[in-house]
């Protein structure tokens, strides 16, 4: 394959490793979500509290989360905490959150229900940089199997669904191309697209 003048960091993140997060390890995630939380002041008490997949990048596995408030707000956000050796236990801890009222429920022409957040930048060649972008998300659309990531007509990265549920960590707003996910079905059939960006 010949060298490309277009250089993308493509599937940086290691993919998901974890099932979802129950027990002592789930009571230490909520804990750490609800302090992000109460910085909220437009926020009453969040209901339960939805975890996605796990994706680890640049020292840190990123477990995103979403819940419903008081209102009818949505709470979403993530906890993050260092990558951990083999049977070592998680250490420093720490969680973001926002809240919107842009919810599926007040939209019912949506395929995909997305949250993203930059969580870093990537550095190329001539000054060109991306935001390094975790996006999670629930295929309101059926049938769907896996979420990927496109920057421009690149995949940059991919996630399967587990109960409807995806998260992604890619490059956005390199060289003026920015994200779209797509939801494809097993067999390679393209079920729904959204870009992160407003149609406006």
């Amino acid at each position: 394959m010949p060298p490309t003048n277009q250089m993308v960091p493509r599937y940086v993140a290691e993919p998901p490793r974890a099932p979802t997060p129950h027990g002592r390890f789930a009571d230490r995630l909520r804990a750490e979500f609800l302090v992000a939380v109460q910085g909220l002041e437009e926020v009453g008490e969040p209901g339960v509290l939805s975890f996605f997949p796990d994706r680890s990048w640049h020292g840190y596995t990123y477990i995103p989360v979403t819940a419903t408030a008081d209102g009818g707000l949505e709470v979403y956000g993530y906890v993050m905490y260092a990558v951990a050796p083999d049977g070592a236990e998680p250490a420093d801890f720490s969680a973001w959150a926002d809240f919107t009222d842009e919810t599926a429920e007040r939209n019912p022409e949506w395929q995909l229900d997305l949250c993203d957040e930059v969580v870093g930048s990537w550095q190329g060649d001539s000054g060109s940089a991306a935001a390094m972008t975790l996006i999670w998300g629930r295929a309101i659309a059926t049938g769907g199997s896996v979420a990927t990531a496109e920057l421009g007509e690149v995949t940059v990265d991919q996630c399967s669904l587990s109960v409807e549920r995806f998260t992604l960590l890619a490059p956005d707003d390199l060289d003026g191309a920015l994200l779209e996910v797509r939801l494809y079905a097993a067999d390679g059939e393209e079920l729904a697209r959204e870009s992160l960006y407003s149609e406006e």
